[in-house]
This record gives structure tokens, C-alpha cells and sequence, in this order.
């Protein structure tokens, strides 16, 4: 937790795992949740990490109270133009990696600071690497 505090305030993003866990509970987890609220930090994820956690059935009412309670950011033109110009630039490519692109797009476009909990934080640091900005705002990818 110590490489959270100081850090939120802006925006807390969740991938399609920190849904996941948020909704089972997960004490880390809701340990990080609770201390961006305290903060007045947004708690974001995007629209994309709905097709990954979401299947219809009866599992589906937990994950359901998680989204009332966090922002979804639908996904538009200017979101996805975002999310491919990031692949490129990272050099990065298929499927798995366009929802990695477009949740980045999501938490670049936050009010900083940021940090972002995935399962994934190799690919996420690369797709939110920002060298020209100074490092206290830059997002901090951590797992999740």
C-alpha cells in the first residue's frame, strides 16, 4: 500500500481483474478503493472491461454493484484513435492488447494523479509511458 499513498486524488483505474476483486471483496483491493474515495479520487474503469467480466447470468449481480459505484467511460471515435496511435507507439498489437490500449486511453485522459491496477502491468506501463511529463504525474501502473 505505500506506493499507493500520496498517489490518488485524480483517478483510480480498474482493469477487468480489479472488477473482479472488488466485486469478491479482495481486502487489497478494497484497502485502495476506500483510501481514493477518502481522497476524492474518481474510481474509473472502461466500457471494454464490461464484455470481460460481464456473461448473463447470476454471477453477473455483484459485478453489477461494483459499476454502480465507479465510472464507465464509454468508448468513442476519439478513444479508440487514442488507443491505436498508443499500440503503435508501444509497438504492441492484437487483441488482448487493443482493451489493454483502450483503457490506457481512459487513464491518460484523467485528471493526474493516477494510478491504475491491472493484471497485466508490464503492457499498461508501456501503453501510459509518458517521458515528457514530470514524474509525480505520471500514472502509476500497479498490479492489481
Amino acid at each position: 500500500m505505500a506506493r499507493l499513498r500520496g498517489r490518488v486524488g485524480g483517478g483510480l483505474i480498474l482493469d477487468a481483474e480489479g472488477i473482479v476483486k472488488f466485486a469478491a471483496g479482495d481486502p487489497r483491493t478494497l484497502e485502495r478503493l476506500r483510501y481514493a474515495w477518502q481522497r476524492n479520487g474518481n474510481v474509473v474503469t472502461a466500457a471494454t472491461a464490461l464484455a470481460e467480466v460481464l456473461r448473463g447470468g447470476p454471477h453477473d449481480a455483484k459485478v453489477h454493484r461494483v459499476l454502480s459505484r465507479i465510472t464507465v467511460v464509454p468508448i468513442d471515435k476519439a478513444l479508440g484513435r487514442a488507443a491505436g496511435e498508443l499500440l503503435g507507439r508501444a509497438g504492441l498489437s492484437g487483441h488482448r492488447c487493443t482493451i489493454d490500449a483502450l483503457l490506457a486511453a481512459v487513464a491518460l485522459g484523467q485528471p493526474r494523479p493516477v494510478v491504475l491496477l491491472t493484471s497485466d502491468p508490464d503492457d499498461l506501463a508501456r501503453l501510459t509511458e509518458e517521458p515528457g511529463r514530470p514524474r509525480a504525474e505520471r500514472i502509476a501502473v500497479l498490479r492489481v
